[in-house]
């Protein structure tokens, strides 16, 4: 569609010429159920009077165009994309009257009726561009303005937006209008909406000189769940911590904060100020872990971390993203790990969010941090583990370099120099040199700058007595980096305990960095490399080490210590150095004796990864029974009730196979079996379903007798995936067909079709959807919303067929230089995990022959 895909240097120009004073935006959500009307009062100055530009809106009609004194033709200026304006003067007013569509892919403002109770939802999601689909606008982060809605819906409804409620009147029968407060200036991706049959739960923070009025909003249906004394206790013990002296110092700046649990969310959170929303999954209506509610705060904070870092001051393009969503990143964690119960949080950034950026990172299409955004298309699939992990990591790193006092102190002197304005690299650089003292032109270009990682190698010397003759760090990779680490040695302490027993602090610089401090003392039973997560790099370990690892890695007392293990050899494992079957066999001997929760779901993640896509194909039957009655013999033995226990469930329930351990599955879901302390709740008992669908132990009148019992949105999408993961030629061809040539099925629905598709006993059920997924790509990239097209493109590629022939015709295909280069990026992705499989496959089998 012409002008939808926005350019940078389009961006920049209408920059160059227009400044934008304040939008009034009019909607009237009583139309019915698939538009609204959308009224727009803009007010723009133009330093170049006489010049044209556009504004933007993605609108099935427009009925009214008004510019200043003329009143333009729609036919004429609007192609469906943008209006098209000519002659501005010095001061502009704009009115744009429009008939927008309700979205059912999670874009612009989304409508979603609740099957549960027929409540009807809706909500925005505008990042990076959408907003055009609620309202005409400048759609670019760096014409910021001031925003004033006025919402006329359901009188039974609840309205919420950025700003404070200014007035409330009735409109009619059944009617009432809302009028907000005007908002501070802000960027047109963060204005947001929330408007339904909603539920309510009001709070206030007071401290710090402010008072805050706080709000959770979720569906009526999930109201029982809600554990809103937990969920607001963590608000305000984030806001308490960012207010802090030695932190930001500034109290929050956007009045209220609403905090609103929306149905069929695209993503995890966004952080429009005032009316953060958040996918309405974190309201867990069936027993999870504590990992679930770890990370919930996490996202919780992260998104409050926003308001300063992003919200307050904001990147002028997509290209300095991670001004933003790095920071939150590593904001939100040192939030979690200071002013909440889950002081071990960076224990699960480790395991978990690093390993997204070390994936993200090895792949052809790795990117610097600050990266090359050329057009929307490109900011969309730039929300990417670089961007968010491998910048947290490395902001991480830079706190070891700078120091925790200094960082602050230039967030701080950030803050107050752009507050309401937008900003590039050398903004946040230059504050935080003024701080600090430090020349950070060196280390940004090291880190910033420059794309891929090093991979970090212990070289130990060992003399004749035993002892560490010499000691020195290898570092590999281009460019070679500066790397503040420290080194832990460890040594049982006579209660069968690896503790450490020494730790050196080094600047690892260049290709090889002597370690003389640790030349001449016993030598360890473990080194390791990165000991306290400080930079971001993969590790390596030594002969011996690795030998104490495969026989005692849960012996090491510090759970940090673990998890950097635990990272270092699903590394290992994905570069095909460590077999996949040796892999699995180190989760099941250690993971039942790690401590932390989050590092036995991550490994146990990783074993049935490994399992489905690095083993040796003729070993996969054979693994697959190790590894479920590993799962199935810690389950039994997991103290009854606990976390373990339930991760120990999820793993068995999703491999289980024979006809005993199925037995046992059906028998849990309809209650002729139990397990002591294990609650079979509502989405154990579709976890369970899943596997036996597609094992053919389960029937469709199983899934019907369970989604009578769950008539729910949660279970209508477990449902469809079951039905789509039915092994049969003819179900798979009606699943593909409901996803790749109809657009009927919502984003959830598309999401649970792709799960449930891709559920197979025999990869070789799949293959001849291979030509046909190639075969569609172009027309779903060019049919089909970004986000959709994204799901499908990602979730159908063949990895069912991984061979070198799916690496030849995925070649041909991307041989075409004419492809969309985001669609190009998705599909280079896959390949190389598809390449990745191959290698990881060849290594596991060679690893079998040589016994």
């Amino acid at each position: 569609m012409p002008g939808k895909n926005l350019t940078r240097d389009e961006a920049r120009e209408r920059a160059r010429t227009i400044g934008v004073e304040a939008y009034d935006i009019t909607l009237d959500l009583t139309t019915g159920p698939t538009t609204f009307r959308s009224e727009t009062v803009i007010r723009f100055g133009c330093t170049e009077p006489g010049t044209s530009t556009f504004v933007d809106l993605l609108a099935p009609e427009v009925a009214e165009v008004r510019l200043n004194d003329r009143v333009l033709d729609p036919a004429e200026v609007f192609d469906g994309t943008r209006i098209a304006l000519d002659g501005l003067a010095a001061e502009n007013e704009l009115r744009v009257v429009a008939s927008c569509a309700y979205s059912r892919t999670g874009q612009g403002l989304h409508r979603f009726e609740d099957p549960a109770d027929g409540g009807v939802y809706t909500y925005t999601h505008f990042e990076p561009a959408d907003a055009r689909r609620l309202y005409a606008n400048f759609e670019q982060p760096d014409l910021k303005a001031s925003f004033t809605f006025t919402v006329t819906a359901p009188e039974e409804w609840t309205v919420v937006s950025n700003a404070a409620e200014a007035v409330r009147e009735p409109a009619g029968a059944g009617a009432a209008t809302w009028r907000f407060e005007p908002t501070k200036r802000i960027s047109t991706y963060i204005t947001a909406l929330a408007a339904g049959t909603y539920h309510v739960v009001r709070a206030v923070y007071e401290g710090d000189g402010v008072v805050i009025p706080l709000g959770l909003l979720c569906r009526k249906s999930l109201a029982e769940h809600l554990d809103a004394d937990r969920l607001l206790a963590q608000t305000k013990a984030g806001f308490a911590f960012f207010h802090r002296a030695d932190r930001f110092a500034l109290p929050y700046p956007f009045g209220k904060y609403d905090q609103v649990f929306v149905p069929e969310y695209n993503i995890g959170a966004m952080e429009n100020p005032g009316c953060v929303t958040f996918r309405d999954e974190y309201i867990f209506r069936s027993k999870v872990t504590e990992a679930s509610y770890e990370g919930r705060a996490n996202t919780v904070l992260h998104e409050m971390a926003h308001m300063w870092f992003g919200d307050l001051v904001t990147m002028k393009w997509w290209d300095d993203l991670w001004l933003k969503e790095s920071f939150a990143d590593y904001m939100g964690t040192a939030a979690v790990a200071e002013a909440t119960e889950y002081e071990d949080s960076w224990v699960s950034f480790a395991i978990r969010r690093k390993a997204w950026a070390y994936r993200q990172d090895q792949q052809p299409t790795t990117h610097p941090i600050v990266a090359d955004i050329r057009d929307l298309e490109d900011a969309m699939l730039n929300f990417d583990g670089i961007t968010y992990a491998k910048g947290a990591s490395v902001l991480k790193q830079l706190v070891a370099y700078v120091g925790a006092e200094h960082f602050y102190a230039g967030a701080r002197r950030y803050f107050a120099a752009h507050a309401y304005g937008n900003t590039g690299l050398v903004d946040l650089l230059s504050a935080l040199e003024e701080e600090s003292g430090r020349d950070l032109s060196t280390w940004s270009k090291a880190w910033l700058e420059t794309t891929g990682m090093n991979r970090l190698v212990p070289e130990v010397a060992v003399g004749a007595d035993g002892a560490v003759a010499g000691f020195a760090v290898r570092q590999e990779g281009e460019p070679l980096r500066p790397h503040r680490i420290a080194i832990g040695c460890y040594d049982d302490d006579g209660s069968g305990k690896l503790v450490r027993t020494r730790r050196v602090e080094v600047d690892v610089v260049g290709a090889r960095t002597e370690v003389p401090e640790l030349a001449g003392g016993p030598r360890p039973a473990l080194i390791l490399l990165n000991d306290d997560d400080l930079t971001y790099c993969k590790i390596a370990f030594d002969e011996v080490s690795t030998a104490t690892i495969g026989e005692r890695l849960s012996d090491v007392q510090d759970p940090l210590a673990r998890a950097l293990i635990w990272s270092a050899m699903w590394n290992l494992a994905r570069d095909a150095e460590l077999p996949a079957r040796e892999f699995i066999a180190l989760v099941l001997r250690h993971a039942a004796r790690e401590s932390r929760i989050a590092v036995v779901q991550m490994v146990l993640e990783q074993a049935e990864a490994a399992l489905h896509h690095y083993a040796a194909p003729d070993w996969h039957a054979a693994g697959q029974a190790e590894l479920s009655a590993g799962a199935l013999r810690e389950l039994r033995a997991a103290a009854p009730g606990s976390d373990h226990q339930l991760a120990w469930a999820r793993c068995f329930g999703r491999t289980a196979a024979g006809d005993e351990q199925l037995a046992l599955l059906h028998g849990l879901v309809s209650g002729t079996e139990s397990v002591p302390g294990l609650d079979v709740d509502k989405e154990l008992s579709w976890l369970f379903a899943e596997t036996l669908t597609v094992t053919g132990a389960g029937t469709k009148a199983d899934l019907d007798a369970l989604l009578a019992a769950d008539e729910t949105a949660a279970g209508r999408q477990h449902y469809t995936a079951c039905r789509a993961a039915v092994d049969t030629t003819a179900n798979k061809e009606r699943a593909w067909r409901s996803v790749v040539e109809s657009d009927d099925l919502p984003n959830a629905m598309v999401d649970a079709v792709i799960r449930g598709f891709d559920r197979t006993m025999d990869p070789k059920n799949l293959a001849p959807f291979t030509e046909p997924y190639f075969a569609a790509l172009d027309r779903i990239w060019s049919e089909r919303s970004i986000e959709i097209a994204r799901r499908i493109v990602v979730g159908l590629y063949p990895m069912g067929d991984v061979s070198a022939e799916l690496l030849r015709r995925t070649d041909d295909w991307l041989a075409d230089d004419g492809r969309a280069p985001a669609l190009r990026r998705l599909v280079l992705e896959r390949r190389d995990d598809a390449a990745r499989a191959l290698k990881a496959r060849a290594a596991d089998a060679r690893a079998a022959a040589a016994g």
